[in-house]
């Protein structure tokens, strides 16, 4: 192996020592002050809202697993690069190893969570990775042929395998294992007030490419910004409801579940979704009623703003109208019959029907706080997106799929729509710019479900654009005008060009 490869792979080598302790070192302190973990999540604080909104476009659920793949890279590169420059000034591997283990440091410090002990695994990764690079480059080489350290190459190979096993052992320990033990081990009680069911399109005719009524959870869609999903166990659990009123209260999360649970069934959105994306889904939500909660609390004069809190300090800032006019606002315990998922919030999360998920949605809830718009502006408004956020009528085409090629004659085209708090009165189909055609709806339950929709086509041979627009409740049609999410939700029909023959 030539000197120069071998002294990349002792930069690598040091870099792996480096993350691998301090990951190890993370279990003992908290996940998220992982020096990856907490240089992500600085990331995606700091990035331009064009990039995040690129990042959720064209990786979707994958943005923060591309985030993650892109640092590991960028890591890579510069610690062979610096293992090529410390062969022959050592100085500067020692220098870029604190200069990393200082950041990891400062963005783990940073976090909303954060204590002091989130330095630790930062400072002490790169201590050992230091060390791990004295032993590498112990001996010198001495002539003009030779410049520089001669590279422990079997003692890379022992650097690397025990990185490897350091590293395993630390992303098990920080792991979720124990809290999908404890959620496993749950068992949550009856609704005292069950809400009507949907039976959608689905439960009555089998049309392939449909999305079905009911989100399973594992296909529910997932945008957040927590790199690593917090760890809050059901038994050291505890939700405050503060701030601006007359009653603080503490709740344990058996409290919870004591109280009088309502099921109820309520489409979620994410602001980010583009026109005919897939970033909403529908399920059956178990909780508290919000309002309920609040009105214990009692909240003070003024207080027109409930800002909700996650385990890692992440703020939502709902209306407090919105959360007491009547509507399904829940603190919610359940989804879909079972716990909530580790990735939607375990153990409690805040649902608000009729507003994007950045103002309503708040997983991993520990507190609530009444306040008002005034006095405070949460995470996403504080980097420019509406403080205000009603869901926008949305419709969309789920089959055939763009670009498809389908026979002529009879076409089943269907898809979804939703515009919750109003509710969905009428969807309309129409091919190449001609007459709107009325489509069937399935039945509706309510105003906070999305509508499953289909309309046979007699399709002519050709290439053809199909595109849909639904009407909401208090008969406003869906508006044409496409505009980006940003700030407050996209707008636009849907279109799709497919080819009949």
């Amino acid at each position: 192996m030539r000197p120069t490869i071998a002294a990349a792979f002792a930069g690598t080598a040091c870099a792996a020592v480096a993350l691998a302790t301090a990951q190890l070192a993370a279990a003992a302190v908290a996940p998220g002050s992982a020096p990856v973990a907490a240089i992500g999540a600085a990331v995606v604080d700091a990035v331009p809202e064009p990039v995040k909104e690129f990042a959720i476009r064209t990786f979707g659920e994958y943005d923060k697993l591309a985030l993650l793949a892109g640092i590991g890279t960028a890591l890579a590169v510069l610690a062979a690069a610096t293992g090529v420059a410390a062969r022959r000034r050592p100085w500067i591997g020692y220098a870029v190893l604190a200069l990393l283990g200082g950041a990891g440091a400062a963005a783990a410090l940073a976090r909303p969570a954060a204590s002091p002990s989130w330095a630790v695994p930062s400072l002490v990764g790169a201590a050992c990775g230091a060390g791990v690079l004295a032993l590498l480059l112990r001996e010198r080489l001495e002539g003009p042929a030779a410049p520089g350290r001669a590279v422990d190459r079997r003692g890379v190979l022992i650097a690397l395998g025990g990185a490897g096993l350091a590293g395993a052992a630390g992303w098990r320990l920080t792991g979720t294992s124990d809290l999908e033990d404890a959620r496993n081990a749950i068992d949550l009680p009856a609704p005292v007030d069950v809400g009507p069911a949907g039976a959608g399109l689905d439960d009555a005719a089998d049309i392939d490419g449909l999305t079905p009524y009911l989100t399973p959870n594992g296909d529910f869609y997932r945008v957040d910004t927590a790199l690593v999903l917090p760890r809050v166990l059901p038994e050291d659990y505890t939700l405050r409801i503060t701030g601006r009123v007359a009653n603080p209260l503490e709740l344990s999360y058996r409290d919870l579940l004591d109280r009088g649970l309502v099921e109820r069934e309520i489409t979620i959105s994410c602001v980010s979704n583009e026109v005919g994306g897939n970033l909403a889904g529908n399920a059956r939500w178990l909780g508290v009623p919000l309002a309920d909660l609040l009105a214990e609390a009692g909240p003070e004069p003024g207080a027109d703003q409930v800002v909700s809190r996650s385990a890692d300090g992440w703020t939502a800032g709902t209306p407090t109208e919105a959360c007491t006019d009547g509507r399904d606002a829940l603190v919610a315990v359940g989804m879909n019959g079972r716990p909530l998922p580790l990735e939607h919030g375990f153990p409690v999360r805040m649902i608000v029907p009729g507003l994007y998920g950045y103002v309503s949605a708040t997983k991993w809830l520990t507190e609530i706080e009444l306040s008002s718009f005034a006095d405070f502006d949460a995470y996403w408004v504080r980097r420019d997106w509406k403080a205000q956020a009603p869901i926008k009528t949305f419709s969309r085409i789920d089959t055939p799929k763009p670009l498809a090629t389908v026979a002529a004659g009879q076409v089943t085209v269907a898809g979804v729509a939703w515009a919750q708090q109003r509710g969905v009165a009428r969807v309309e189909v129409r091919v190449d710019d001609g007459p709107w055609s009325e489509a069937e709806l399935a039945p509706v339950i309510g105003d906070d479900t999305w509508r499953q929709w289909k309309w046979t086509w007699e399709a002519a041979s050709g290439r053809r654009t199909l595109e849909v627009r639904a009407t909401d409740g208090d008969g406003a049609v869906q508006t044409e005008e496409r505009v980006t999410p940003f700030p407050d939700g996209a707008t636009g029909w849907h279109s799709i060009v497919l080819n009949a023959e």
